[in-house]
């Protein structure tokens, strides 16, 4: 049986623009005080807000437990390849740029974007060079996933999608563990006897520069930060595919990116910015809002000359003339020589990257644990502790709420199946489809597809429910068949882009697909007298179908196809299999799909 559309064209573009409205009305409603008073105030409870959310703690008093594998002499400095300890048994991998001479000198953490051989990369260590000839210690740090980080030593891959998504689901973020490896790099900076501790800075480009904000944002210790290719708006964010590590689940809800900028103040800060960027949210444009918005706060402290921003003629990247504004910027706020002006750079020689590597390729100790190994590891501690997994708990990590009914749109039947779309009191529509029971009988199966409808056709149990006299009810998912975005997510994970904007706002992709199923349950059964309904989910959608059958807590019974079987991470490779809707916040700290399944009033069959 052909399974057709609802609708003659799709309806593309209104999640993405329900969306982007959502977070520009945040953007109004995070408008920060003009007052020192009030902001003092208001700053407290956003840095609550923010630890909160990270699901991550910083402990100082942590040993260091810094090691040394190597060193390599420089014209006019050297570089020490260690690795030091941020959370117990959690291990980063760097190198220390000292300059030659007693000190004490000025320290710098450099944090790198998302280039795989992380702090490795000429573009990356560049910085720790010219940092090391112009008389600053520095230290250039792997972020979690990257460099010597990733999951097999050697081989470099990308940090972000479902392997980073991954810490989510155990109640972390990759945001909260890069920011607590980087305070951990002050740490260690402070702890040197040749490093001014009241003179640290930090900078970075693109992720590396979303690092330097929030490292300087909430350690205070960063005298002076240059964010580079980096700085936006978290408006910008939703609906564009930036990387995990840049998302801070419920983020604007509570704040905007000028209140993490502002929480610099009145330290110094300079923002660097270039018109060439391809990726709107770090677009001369989006800067500018958030600039114009923190400068209040600064100008609050009556320090305003504190901040300032630079804006290039170059594509995105730590350009030689950017790291020229760096070392002036530095030299003005760290050594308190010179007006802030660009400075030129020494020439200097990169190296090649297994003169960097902290131990040789493939033979890393067990110390150095990958994203993979970690969240492996604290799903089964998990796995152990959680017990008494509620109803209500499980609606609050779904961020689940009941959809109201609006009108049912009916259109001409179309290959046998009747078309409605279901149009909400909050004015979204869902394309549902209906084949009616045979012999009068009431039974109905809901049934969806974690990417379109039309998937369906390819699942067995799919093509059994058609040759029944059941009727069927098929619709597509919220941000999937007729409702997906025009821009797909290319090489990123399915859902990349809807789920980390979801997070953002405060919502979930597994919410938001159970609350439709609940819906699909009320109305079957109003409009249609169903009676006995089966829930269907084919691949992930079987979780949003077991989500639902546990809330609901009726005398449903639930399906599945091709669906995960749990949230905790059993290999890179399976991860990539699922889309980013099953990185889902704290679901493992209240139980698995096991504790979901025992909550569902019926049985649920898994095939497959």
């Amino acid at each position: 049986m052909q399974i057709p559309t609802v609708w003659t064209e799709a309806f593309s573009s209104y999640i993405e623009n329900s969306l982007r409205n959502e977070a520009a009305k945040f953007f109004r409603i995070h408008q920060l005080p003009d007052t020192l008073e009030s902001w003092q105030k208001h700053r407290v409870k956003l840095c609550k807000d923010i630890w909160k959310n990270l699901g991550v703690c910083y402990d100082k008093l942590l040993d260091l437990d810094l090691r040394e594998t190597g060193k390599i002499k420089m014209d006019g400095y050297q570089i020490k390849n260690v690795y030091y300890q941020s959370r117990p048994g959690l291990y980063v991998t760097g190198n220390l740029y000292i300059p030659d001479g007693e000190g004490p000198f000025p320290g710098v953490v450099g944090m790198h974007g998302h280039w795989n051989q992380g702090r490795l990369a000429e573009r990356v260590q560049s910085r720790g060079h010219t940092l090391a000839k112009n008389g600053y210690v520095s230290l250039q740090v792997d972020a979690w996933g990257s460099g010597e980080r990733s999951t097999v030593h050697g081989d470099f891959e990308y940090h972000g999608a479902g392997l980073g998504g991954a810490l989510f689901n155990i109640g972390e973020s990759l945001m909260g563990a890069q920011i607590v490896d980087n305070m951990r790099a002050v740490d260690l900076l402070c702890s040197l006897d040749y490093v001014d501790s009241n003179k640290i800075g930090a900078t970075g480009a693109s992720g590396g520069g979303n690092q330097t904000m929030w490292l300087a944002a909430l350690d205070e210790r960063i005298t002076a930060a240059v964010p580079v290719v980096s700085v936006g708006t978290f408006e910008s964010y939703i609906m564009r595919s930036n990387c995990i590590c840049e998302c801070l689940p419920n983020g604007l809800t509570f704040t905007e990116e000028s209140g993490v900028l502002a929480l610099i103040a009145p330290r110094a800060l300079k923002i660097c910015t270039c018109l060439g960027d391809s990726n709107p949210t770090f677009s001369p444009t989006e800067m500018l809002r958030s600039y114009r918005e923190a400068r209040k706060v600064f100008q609050a402290y009556g320090r305003d000359s504190q901040l300032a921003y630079q804006i290039f003629n170059k594509p995105h990247g730590y350009w030689p003339e950017i790291r020229e504004t760096m070392l002036g910027w530095f030299d003005l706020h760290l050594k308190g020589s010179g007006h802030g002006a660009p400075r030129a750079e020494k020439a200097f020689e990169c190296l090649l990257e297994e003169e960097l590597m902290v131990f040789k390729k493939g033979k890393r100790p067990q110390e150095i644990i990958s994203i993979a190994e970690y969240c492996r590891k604290k799903a089964t501690e998990l796995k152990k502790t959680t017990s008494n997994s509620s109803k209500d708990e499980l609606k609050d990590i779904l961020k689940f709420s009941e959809l109201e009914l609006k009108k049912t749109h009916h259109y001409a039947d179309n290959y046998g199946w009747k078309s409605f779309a279901l149009e909400t009191i909050c004015g979204r529509m869902i394309p549902v489809l209906v084949c009616e029971p045979h012999n009068g009988i009431k039974d109905y199966i809901i049934a969806t597809s974690s990417k379109d409808k039309a998937k369906l056709i390819n699942s067995k149990y799919f093509k059994k429910l058609l040759a029944i006299n059941k009727g069927i009810i098929i619709f597509d998912p919220y941000g999937s068949g007729e409702t997906a975005d025009d821009d797909p997510d290319n090489d990123l994970s399915p859902y990349h882009t809807l789920s980390r904007a979801l997070l953002w706002l405060g919502r979930t992709l597994y919410g938001e697909w159970s609350k439709e199923y609940s819906l699909l349950i009320t109305w079957s059964r109003q409009l249609l007298g169903a009676e006995n309904i089966e829930l269907f989910g084919y691949k992930e959608s079987g979780i949003a179908a077991i989500f639902a059958g546990a809330i609901l807590s009726e005398d449903i019974t639930v399906t599945v196809e091709k669906s995960p079987e749990s949230f905790a991470f059993t290999n890179k490779a399976a991860s990539s299999e699922f889309s980013m809707g099953f990185c889902q916040p704290n679901i493992l700290k209240w139980g698995d799909l096991d504790s979901a399944i025992s909550l569902n009033a019926n049985k649920v069959s898994f095939i497959d």
